[in-house]
């Protein structure tokens, strides 16, 4: 069987991280967890788990993602974040191409999130990523959600990627606005300008996207809410750039009144 090397980012994981190594851990020759500062047990229950912990402090996820590339001497290299699990037929679909002849360098294998007690099955899908690839044929941009670039041929590989995102309504709202102040940070360095009609149309699209394209309105209630908030950060993304630009103009005290 071909050498694996499983790559793990992680901070304050200390609830998931355990499910996500043992849903991995038989198929692995290493395990690499990157961590950023955690203040929880994350990185004694990784090191229990025969993980080798390195630090590295966080800049964006793409950036976190080459670092640990970087360091992994695995001939296949299995991305994982420490909120997810691999299923058992997603493990025997890796299995299978560390046991066989490949006809691909990347693979792309969807993630499903579990959301408020069941899996969504129409919002958020399918949500295709390349996680599975040969050393050597993958980086990723180096921003907010960075994309992975496949420098070969993709295939798909059965099997889910489960997916524990959010704690929480509160933390799902938590992380939507720090992705979409991210976002803005983004755009105001690429010089995009805001405009009123993004304020307006942008949400719009965004619950029509989910709720409707998406067929969210299949998941119900969860899929209505997913729906709300997707347009919620379609909103909020250039509100903080408008804000970005306002104190370019006005300077940082646009919040204080003399």
């Amino acid at each position: 069987m071909k050498k694996l090397s499983v790559l793990i980012a992680t901070k304050n994981s200390e609830d998931t991280i355990e499910r996500a190594i043992n849903s991995i851990k038989e198929l692995a020759y290493e395990i690499i967890v990157v961590d950023s500062g955690s203040e929880d047990k994350t990185v004694d229950i990784a090191r229990d788990l025969g993980a080798k912990v390195i630090f590295n402090k966080w800049v964006n996820s793409g950036t976190q993602y080459n670092f640990m590339i970087n360091k992994a001497s695995g001939e296949w290299l299995f991305i994982l974040d420490s909120d997810e699990e691999v299923s058992v037929e997603l493990k025997n679909s890796i299995k299978n191409v560390l046991t066989s002849e490949n006809t691909a360098d990347c693979y792309e294998v969807n993630r499903k999130t579990y959301y408020l007690g069941k899996f969504l099955n129409h919002v958020w899908q399918p949500e295709w990523r390349i996680r599975l690839f040969k050393n050597g044929k993958v980086r990723y941009e180096e921003r907010v959600h960075g994309k992975a670039i496949c420098n070969g041929k993709k295939e798909r590989l059965k099997g889910n990627l489960y997916h524990y995102s959010y704690k929480s309504l509160r933390h799902h709202m938590e992380k939507t606005i720090y992705f979409a102040r991210e976002t803005a940070n983004l755009m105001y360095e690429r010089g995009k300008k805001p405009r009123l009609y993004n304020l307006i149309i942008n949400p719009s699209v965004y619950f029509f996207k989910f709720f409707v394209l998406k067929r969210g309105f299949l998941d119900g209630y969860r899929g209505l809410i997913v729906s709300a908030i997707g347009s919620m950060y379609g909103f909020l993304k250039y509100a903080f750039l408008y804000e970005k630009h306002l104190e370019k103009k006005y300077g940082k005290d646009l919040w204080k009144r003399e």
